[in-house]
């Protein structure tokens, strides 16, 4: 077949005047004729004026880059197209210029002012794309125009246009690192963005630009940990990975009192009787002792994280599963971690690629926390059609998972596995038959028998493989073994491959008292062949006719002297240099020295037994995950994992103070939202919801409080339709009562509608609660807000409830009876009004007067767990009245009980970390509290109208507890009685202005 005429030829002529010819042999390298023509067809679609056949050669063009081909000849006539008004046309010359813009840089840089005029294009694909474009040309000069395109971006409406910005820092840091200081400014402002497209992007960027700057993470670390859920899959890898350094320098370890408790809880907490047997005179040395037994209490933001995270284990990307995994096993407690096992065996489904990596952070994790995948034992057995490397790291788990309890199903697996036909697998077996051996005693008289029938194996593989884990395991008890080292001798007459022969000949020289007939007719065979061997082999000759000189000197003597002699000559210099300096070492000279004396000291010297350890022991120092650990070598970029930090930093940082305006337009967005794109259980960090939540707002409670509240929606979705006729019977009266008792309010309910919840332990705190509760009244409380003597509706899961108990609406999950000190209350609603709000009950029968008035508080909640308080438990209440001392605190009962058998002393509040607009009226000091009794005291706290949480001390004579208050919206809002036709004055008044 005859080659295709070069463009400008015709069959039979030669190319025109001017015109290149372009060879036809393959291996010139040149375009072929055919491609070029195809090319130069292009190249005339886009020069006509029809838009349809611009489109058409742009497709091409661009189907020719996703194939490999180059089409960086065409980037003239692509670069002329840039300002085509088509706008599908354009779209693609901005995907062409991105892949080629960078090689053609002067071409590219004639089109700058296209590219600028771009940014400002009403379509954000566009706007994206001309950013894209302008970013890839790596030139110096065009620097300062990039960085006001970055800025511009960076306020663009469109999150898309935000997002491309983000991806657009790393480019121009790597071009010119001078800007870093403007990019930090750029970064802080997109950090603050609130929509799920731009988070991922711009911690990637702040990553490669700036990753010491944690401070810039404070005010953004509750937003980012609530959108995590709803983040694209590439996003969350990089967020999680960013949020697992971070809580590594601001959060205490929770590790850190494990081993203490561990060993005997109750004393820890209570002391023991030998303790108490001691008398008054060891107080102060227990006293002295305490801080180091203090119990580790979470921070509130440590536990948003691991419960923000913990619903990504069921994703359906494994690099997402695979960084959650790593989190929990680096920051998550000891009890905890178990919940990442399941979802590393799932992923052990994948392709082998995943199944490879997955396996590389298991056999690290198997070994300090065993016990996390005792469970699943049998997902690690090995399938016949599994690669050799993941066989191996399969088998790697195995012997980290074995135990006593298991290790006659282990060594079953094991003694199958040796009948495969791939001998690296069938290798690295019998290494681990042995390191079960060396681990568990009991089962190692059964393995070495096991590995002496290998001996007899027809694979020499096979064979030698076993004299080399037989020889590391006789040297733990050499002495009980002498038959088995007589059996190993007889093999060197068979055995070729260099490491079994070397073992053996070490193992006989070590222990040559126990074979004194068998080690020198070995070394004279060995003299025989010297010259023959291996390197290996011969140093280990070496050694032995040293050894046997040493000890059996008449009949060694000149088998030793001609194997000094044979090495000698040896051509590798190593040989020859053991050679000379054994020989001077062992045989007594003039000029031997003091050294002679101690050359048996020197060579049979006692030796440890090896110690046989998995390859993965050390590698947890580096993050699981990244690419080091899979190399187990520092990968260019890698970050190493910080240590805890001693001391816990200060957490107030991560408070956020929301504008008031942000708080109206917050307010005014809800409104206006018919019905939430999420269910309420879900809470606000859906892609919907983010961009109006607040930085710091709770997105999800933890597992109790989330499935507590999802009873009582769906059950509220079956009462509410029974509920809905008595509220169209309802009278106009009511509703104008609402709507005055929304402008009451008014001030107080933007404040707490507008600031973001808090996030708390699972010690006590109220955070995971009132952030539900705020969640799911939230739209209840925009349409209607009543006092909270007014609100008689009960949760419908309640309808069982006794008639006598009022439930506010917003205290949905308080079920429990109040146990509080009654409070007289202040005023009676009038008999109408009550019969009026009939119907907002659930009870058959109609209200009492005597029920709408304040309560002393709506069930108690848990401050201090008496474990972590060493006996003493302490629970809190709203009272719902005014604190005495101060109209603008509220008033908080606490209540205290020793659960111990000693009493306390020095009941009070120590010094408070609070946020700036928040107060603490300490309650007077308890002296005492005797075992079993029980006190309560009144404190005020102003929460400066806002649910950010109060951080302060309970301190005793001995001891200091961190707790924290946080209290629900309705708490924050004083209630306010009238009657019926006062309210009415009221509501005309108001509608008059």
């Amino acid at each position: 077949m005859s080659a295709a005429p070069a463009y400008g030829e015709d069959k039979g002529g030669s190319a025109g005047p001017g015109e290149p010819e372009y060879g036809h042999d393959p291996a010139s390298g040149g375009i072929f004729s055919s491609d070029y023509k195809r090319h130069d067809d292009l190249k005339e679609m886009l020069d006509t004026n029809k838009d349809s056949l611009k489109l058409e050669a742009m497709k091409r063009i661009v189907a020719m880059i996703a194939r490999g081909k180059n089409a960086s000849d065409l980037f003239p006539a692509v670069v002329k197209n840039v300002a085509c008004k088509n706008i599908e046309v354009k779209k693609l010359v901005y995907v062409y210029l991105v892949r080629y813009a960078e090689e053609q840089q002067d071409l590219a840089l004639l089109s700058i002012s296209t590219f600028q005029r771009g940014l400002k294009d009403p379509n954000q694909l566009i706007r994206a794309s001309a950013l894209r474009v302008l970013s890839s040309i790596r030139v110096p000069i065009i620097v300062p125009i990039m960085m006001l395109a970055i800025k511009e971006a960076a306020s663009d409406m469109s999150p898309y246009v935000r997002k491309t910005a983000a991806h657009a820092i790393p480019k121009l840091y790597s071009l010119d690192s001078d800007q870093k200081d403007q990019l930090i400014e750029v970064i802080e402002k997109l950090l603050a963005d609130k929509t799920t497209l731009v988070a991922g992007s711009v911690v990637m960027a702040f990553e490669e630009v700036c990753p010491e700057r944690i401070d810039l993470i404070h005010k953004n670390y509750r937003k980012l940990c609530n959108l995590l859920i709803d983040v694209e899959e590439w996003g969350q890898v990089v967020i999680i990975s960013m949020l697992t350094r971070y809580a590594r320098t601001q959060f205490l370890s929770p590790t850190q009192n494990e081993s203490l408790l561990e060993e005997n809880p109750e004393k820890a907490f209570y002391g023991s009787e030998e303790d108490e047997a001691k008398g008054p005179g060891s107080e102060e040395a227990t006293t002295a002792a305490l801080p180091a037994r203090k119990p580790y209490v979470m921070d509130p933001d440590h536990r948003l994280l691991l419960r923000n995270t913990k619903p990504l284990l069921q994703s359906r990307s494994a690099a997402v599963v695979m960084a959650v995994a790593q989190l929990y096993f680096h920051l998550a407690p000891k009890a905890e971690v178990g919940v990442i096992a399941k979802a590393l065996v799932r992923l052990l489904r994948s392709h082998s690629e995943v199944q490879y990596v997955v396996l590389q952070n298991v056999a690290t994790m198997s070994i300090k926390r065993r016990g996390m995948f005792e469970p699943y034992l049998k997902s690690f057995y090995i399938r016949s059609t599994d690669p050799t490397q993941i066989k191996i790291l399969k088998l790697e788990v195995l012997t980290n998972l074995a135990n006593e309890t298991n290790i006659p199903t282990v060594l079953r697996e094991f003694q199958t596995y040796i009948r495969s036909m791939d001998k690296d697998f069938v290798a690295a077996t019998i290494q681990a038959i042995g390191r079960c051996a060396t681990n568990i005693g009991r089962v190692r008289d059964t393995c070495l028998n096991g590995l002496v029938q290998l001996l007899s194996n027809r694979d020499e593989l096979v064979v030698a493989e076993s004299v080399v884990v037989i020889k590391k395991l006789l040297q733990m008890q050499p002495a009980q073994h002498g038959e088995i080292i007589k059996h190993l001798a007889k093999l060197t007459d068979n055995i070729q491959v260099p490491m079994a022969r070397a073992s053996i000949l070490w193992l006989i020289g070590e222990y040559c008292e126990h074979v004194p007939k068998i080690a020198p007719d070995v070394l004279r065979k060995m003299a025989k062949s010297f010259t023959a061997e291996e390197d290996i082999v011969k140093l280990q000759v070496i050694n032995l006719a040293a050894k046997l000189y040493l000890t059996n000197s008449k009949q060694t003597k000149l088998l030793t002297q001609y194997v000094l002699s044979l090495a000698k000559y040896d051509q590798n210099y190593d040989i020859r240099d053991r050679a000379r300096f054994t020989r001077q070492l062992i045989v007594p000279s003039e000029q031997g020295g003091a050294l002679s004396r101690h050359a048996k000291k020197l060579f049979l010297a006692p030796k440890p037994a090896p110690v046989l350890e998995s390859s993965f022991k050390d590698r947890d120092h580096f993050q699981l995950g990244s690419l080091s650990h899979l190399l187990n070598a520092k990968a260019t970029g890698y970050q190493e994992l910080p240590d805890w930090p001693e001391e816990a930093p200060d957490p107030s940082v991560r408070n956020v103070e929301v504008p008031e305006w942000t708080k109206c337009s917050n307010r005014e967005k809800r409104k206006e939202k018919e019905k939430p794109f999420y269910s309420d259980s879900e809470g606000e960090s859906g892609p919907t919801e983010s961009a109006d939540s607040d930085p710091e707002s709770e997105s999800a409670s933890d597992s109790k409080s989330s499935s507590e509240s999802g009873s009582g929606e769906s059950s509220s979705e079956s009462d509410s339709e029974d509920q809905e006729e008595e509220k169209g019977k309802s009278s106009e009266s009511e509703q104008s009562e609402e709507e005055s008792g929304k402008r009451k309010m008014k001030k107080r309910k933007k404040v707490a509608e507008g600031q973001g919840e808090g996030s708390s332990s699972d010690e006590g705190s109220d955070s995971s609660s009132s952030s539900s509760e705020s969640e799911r009244t939230s739209d209840t409380e925009e349409e209607q807000v009543e006092p909270d003597s007014w609100r008689k509706k009960t949760p419908p899961s309640s309808k069982s409830a006794p008639v006598a108990k009022e439930i506010s609406l917003l205290d949905l999950e308080d079920f429990t009876p109040p146990s509080v000190q009654p409070v007289s209350p202040p005023t009676i609603v009038s008999t109408s009004l009550a019969t009026d709000l009939e119907g907002l009950t659930l009870t058959d029968s109609p209200l009492v007067p005597s029920l709408l008035s304040p309560v002393s508080g709506v069930g108690r909640q848990e401050l201090l767990h008496r474990v972590a308080g060493e006996g003493l438990a302490v629970d809190y209440t709203f009272s719902r009245q005014p604190f005495s001392g101060d109209p603008h605190m509220v008033s908080v009962h606490i209540h205290f009980s020793n659960s111990s058998e000693t009493p306390i002393k020095g009941l009070h509040v120590g010094t408070p970390k609070l946020p700036p607009g928040i107060s603490i009226q300490e309650f007077p000091e308890i002296e005492s509290l005797a075992p079993g009794e029980s006190a309560t005291a009144v404190m005020g706290i102003n929460f400066c109208d806002s649910t950010q949480v109060a951080n302060f001390q309970l301190c005793t004579q001995t001891r200091q507890f961190y707790v924290s208050i946080q209290p629900p919206v309705g708490e924050l809002m004083a209630p306010v009685f009238m009657s019926e036709n006062e309210f009415k004055k009221e509501q005309d008044l108001q509608a008059g202005h």
